[in-house]
């Protein structure tokens, strides 16, 4: 198909939708549509959120949701709820990680088609716009046929024959701190499990998004947002093989780097602590498991930035264990500046590890935070404090994220200490 269509007219019938999943995707999909007067009812497991939502407040960082979210609640158009309502359309933004073998774990998809399925009826679209394994949205078709043979699904067409039911996938291509923005602004692919499919999720993507809309199959569209995130983490091991060859020579990777980089076809990027989110540090494990024989590249990339956090670690403890009971402040917990998700960070990692192997205490710094996450809030000897508290007893100082808080630091606030800048905010030659 590989069709390009501009801006498509407004989303006809499609007047309902019910957002399966209220976290950083989700809930900033259902107040965009919320906002362009669709009625959107969106589905959580959290009661937190569903009461947070209905009472027009939200459970996660992100510029100007809360304001968008009142607003919605007010006029009605936004509701949260825990069980799936009928609707004209679904869209179904919940995790999908991996498991302890680096396999994609489709679960929460499962779960989401356990829940649809019910309350389907013909002529409805079901849009997965979480990111996916290839040929993970046939499975979701397949999920849903399980439970209403009384249907005619998209993958059991042939031909000119019309499914009762238009499947697709639409996978978001958006970055926290900029996502009501970019679900507006950004080109979306759309892959359908047949062209009718695509076409359907075209009409109700179209009431909102201003950036071109591309057509495609759906094997096509899964495997392009890992294409996407998968460049990204192999350019991401480039940087951090050169940190770890700077640091075996003796020299300042910052310095090599700036200096690479005023070549006008170079642009390296700048390494960091390893990399985290629900994206990059996953989704080329999926290209790996779909072809394991031909992702060489991508799968020696996410074992480099893996690796990452643990030779941090090894870096700390080497100088923890000069004193006989270090203190040590580790500025930052999120995989990424300015916001408070902390999935797959690797932030979160080392100061875990760091628990575990030093004999001293640790004092993390996370602004965007008011506790602890759950894998480091039962830890002794570690606990969240202020930026000025954590400064004034340490030994060693560990900057992991380079929130703006820690950007502008005074100099003279760190003397005395022993600096590990991971980010290169202090550090740059």
């Amino acid at each position: 198909m590989d069709e390009l269509s501009r801006n498509p007219s407004p989303g006809g019938d499609i007047e309902t939708i019910v957002v399966v999943g209220l976290g950083y995707v989700g809930l900033p999909v259902a107040t965009v549509l919320s906002s362009c007067r669709k009625r959107v009812v969106g589905v959580d497991t959290n009661p937190a959120a569903v009461s947070a939502i209905n009472a027009g407040r939200v459970h996660i960082v992100e510029p100007d949701l809360d304001m968008l979210v009142r607003a919605s609640v007010s006029t009605g158009t936004l509701r949260a709820t825990d069980r799936v309502e009928e609707g004209d359309a679904f869209i179904v933004a919940v995790p999908t990680p991996f498991d302890s073998d680096k396999r994609p774990d489709l679960s929460h998809v499962h779960a989401a088609a356990d829940s649809i399925a019910p309350v389907l009826r013909r002529g409805n679209l079901v849009v997965l716009e979480s990111t996916a394994p290839v040929g993970a949205t046939e499975r979701l078709s397949r999920w849903l046929a399980e439970h209403r043979p009384d249907l005619v699904f998209p993958h059991q067409v042939t031909g000119d024959e019309v499914a009762d039911i238009h499947i697709a996938h639409c996978p978001e291509r958006v970055l926290p701190g900029k996502v009501l923005r970019e679900l507006v602004e950004t080109d979306r692919v759309i892959g359908g499990i047949t062209p009718a499919c695509a076409e359907a999720a075209k009409r109700l993507y179209g009431t909102f998004v201003k950036g071109e809309i591309f057509l495609t199959s759906a094997p096509v569209a899964e495997l392009t947002k890992l294409a996407e995130n998968a460049f990204r983490d192999v350019n991401i091991a480039f940087a951090n093989e050169m940190a770890l060859i700077c640091e075996t020579l003796g020299l300042n990777v910052w310095e090599v780097i700036r200096l690479a980089n005023r070549h006008p076809r170079v642009n390296i990027l700048h390494p960091g602590p390893g990399v985290g989110g629900h994206c990059i540090a996953i989704d080329p494990w999926f290209i790996v498991d779909s072809a394991p024989q031909a992702a060489r590249l991508i799968r020696t990339a996410r074992q480099i930035n893996d690796e990452r956090p643990t030779l941090i670690v090894e870096r700390v403890k080497a100088i923890a264990d000069r004193f006989k009971h270090p203190r040590i402040a580790a500025l930052g917990l999120s995989y990424k500046a300015d916001i408070d998700d902390v999935r797959e960070s690797p932030a979160v990692a080392i100061v875990q590890a760091l628990a575990d192997a030093v004999d001293g205490t640790i004092d993390v710094v996370e602004p965007h935070l008011s506790a602890l996450p759950r894998a480091l809030a039962e830890r002794e000897r570690l606990s969240l404090v202020p930026l000025a508290t954590a400064l004034s007893h340490a030994d060693i100082v560990i900057l992991l994220v380079d929130h703006k808080a820690f950007k502008g630091l005074s100099r003279t606030m760190l003397r005395e200490k022993i600096v590990i800048d991971t980010r290169g905010v202090w550090d740059q030659g």
